[in-house]
């Protein structure tokens, strides 16, 4: 199957996908910068107010300045140390000022003597009071504490750090954050790129609409067709199932996704797909129906992807079939009576020629008494007359063959199963047991036994042969499709059919070594209300 493009104007489904995880990455990067960088402002000037304060404080409480404010010349005796103060820390203004507000401190000289710009708030009460605030230098953050001497404020103490510096600081702080993005918008990028690379080789570089497409045409092909379709990946999970399939098969509404080995199917189809082998026409029983299946293996590209499972009911077609195949036995079975009755007319035709008409008459009466009394003794042992009749024929057809056809028990008119089903079960397993001795060597005796036993309620059916038997580990396979021991086309078809008659009468069907040498098939059917017939 060969891949197909994406149509003109459509972009493929992975390339979409990668241009919405690039933008999905590079939007979230942005946005992680932007927070990172507006909580590291905010913990700038946190940290910028937890200094003011702290720096506020320890000159608020140092006895050098309550004494300073309480001397005759404030300016004189507190610059220095304010100035001093401001450098040692790294703030941007240490103001001493009086409760007026007045200036005792300040960088500028020119702003001594001056009022105070700004809030106090709870400052000229005892508290200690932070704010942003744009003064004489500029927008700053600043902390204002009172001067207490002997439970008086006597002198406020404001301590400040221009937000310019605080941006510097946090502009300073930008290219690690900005590396940190950079990783991470990388390592974003790099994993679109896998996962895109991937999501193309999933749908093989497809457009959106094609892939919509081609499902809906899948979902009405698998309606569509008459067959039943199975679609397996590679790890043998069902991926897609038709309707039909669901019938012939009996799977379960969630079959989609499980695997095969849990859905209950025959083990030789589960066998193939496992193999990854081409099955053409292997026939099964499931339940009561005789399937066709067939499994292919599904390529992409030259790749695997795989398996497509094909199922085709041919239970009316196999029962017509066996029909048709016991008719070609009767005929031959006939073919051989003729030819056997044309060499003994011959035969008394020429003993008249002879002029021995005793002789002749004594030839013919022998024949006829020797056909009349096996007819007699099947009739009188077998009251079911298809059945005898089909006797009768399997006989003369032993005869042609060089088979030692023993018939053994009784069996009245009236059995559970219909003539058509009886003729079905007893021929296959006689013409199964033909098949198996006529493989055998000329030195061994080529034998096979029919027991028959029931009434009304009950049957019981035992095929024994001389052939070479059943190993163990192959009569589980018996039962559960049509099979053969002998590998050729068409064969074990019989087997199937009695494994149906048998399951669609709720019966029994056991395989056995047989005390001929080879296999013994035994068949028990009864009514619902009859009783098993004891072995």
């Amino acid at each position: 199957m060969r891949r197909r493009a994406a149509e003109p104007g459509e972009s493929p489904v992975a390339r979409q996908i990668l241009l919405l995880q690039v933008a999905v990455v590079v939007v979230l990067v942005v946005t992680a910068v932007a927070l990172a960088a507006w909580d590291a402002r905010g913990d700038t000037r946190e940290s910028a107010r937890a200094q003011a304060t702290a720096v506020a404080r320890s000159v608020a409480d140092s006895p050098f300045v309550r004494r300073g404010v309480e001397s005759a010349d404030p300016t004189a005796r507190l610059l220095p140390f304010a100035e001093e103060v401001r450098r040692d820390t790294g703030t941007d203004f240490v103001v001493i000022m009086d409760t007026d507000r007045t200036r005792y401190t300040h960088p500028d000289p020119d702003q001594i003597g001056k009022k105070f710009v700004g809030d106090l708030g709870g400052a000229p009460q005892g508290r200690v009071f932070t704010q942003e605030y744009v003064g004489t230098l500029g927008p700053s953050v600043r902390a204002v504490v009172p001067v207490i001497d002997g439970g008086d404020v006597v002198a406020l103490v404001a301590v400040g750090i221009k937000v310019d510096r605080l941006d510097r600081q946090l502009v300073g702080d930008l290219p690690r954050i900005s590396l940190a993005a950079g990783a991470t918008l990388l390592a974003g990028l790099i994993g679109a790129w896998l996962i895109s690379r991937r999501l193309r080789r999933q749908t093989h570089g497809m457009g959106e609409r094609e892939i919509t497409r081609m499902y809906e045409y899948y979902r009405a092909v698998l309606g569509a067709v008459r067959e039943g379709l199975l679609l397996v990946d590679s790890q043998q999970r069902v991926e897609l199932v038709n309707d039909e399939a669901r019938r012939l098969l009996a799977l379960p509404d969630d079959v989609e996704g499980r695997s095969l080995d849990e859905l209950g199917l025959p083990p030789g189809l589960v066998s193939a797909v496992e193999r990854r082998t081409t099955v053409a026409d292997q026939t099964y029983v499931l339940g009561q129906q005789v399937l066709v299946l067939s499994t292919s293996p599904a390529y992409w590209d030259q790749a695997e992807v795989g398996a497509v499972v094909t199922v085709r009911d041919r239970t009316e077609l196999q029962a017509v079939t066996g029909e048709l195949d016991l008719v070609r036995g009767l005929t031959e079975s006939l073919r051989a009576q003729n030819h056997e009755a044309a060499n003994r007319l011959h035969t008394i035709v020429s003993l008249v020629e002879m002029g021995r008409a005793e002789q002749a008459v004594e030839f013919a009466t022998s024949e006829l008494e020797v056909a009349q009394g096996l007819a007699d003794e099947m009739v009188s042992a077998v009251e079911e007359p298809v059945l005898a009749a089909l006797l009768l024929g399997k006989t003369a057809q032993a005869a042609e063959r060089g088979i030692d056809l023993e018939v053994t028990g009784s069996l009245p008119a009236e059995v559970p199963l219909d003539p058509r089903d009886l003729v079905t079960l007893v021929g296959n397993l006689v013409d199964n047991a033909f098949d198996a001795v006529a493989g055998t060597r000329a030195t061994t005796p080529q034998r096979v036994r029919v027991s028959l036993a029931g009434d009304a309620d009950s049957l019981h059916v035992e095929v024994d042969d001389s052939g070479t038997g059943i190993a163990p580990e192959d009569r589980a396979h018996v039962l559960e499709r049509g099979w053969s021991s002998k590998a050729q086309e068409g064969r074990g078809i019989g087997l199937a059919m009695v494994s149906q008659v048998v399951s669609r009468h709720g019966g029994t069907l056991e395989v056995t070594d047989s005390p001929l040498g080879g296999a013994r098939f035994v068949v028990g059917v009864r009514t619902p209300a009859g009783r098993a017939v004891p072995r």
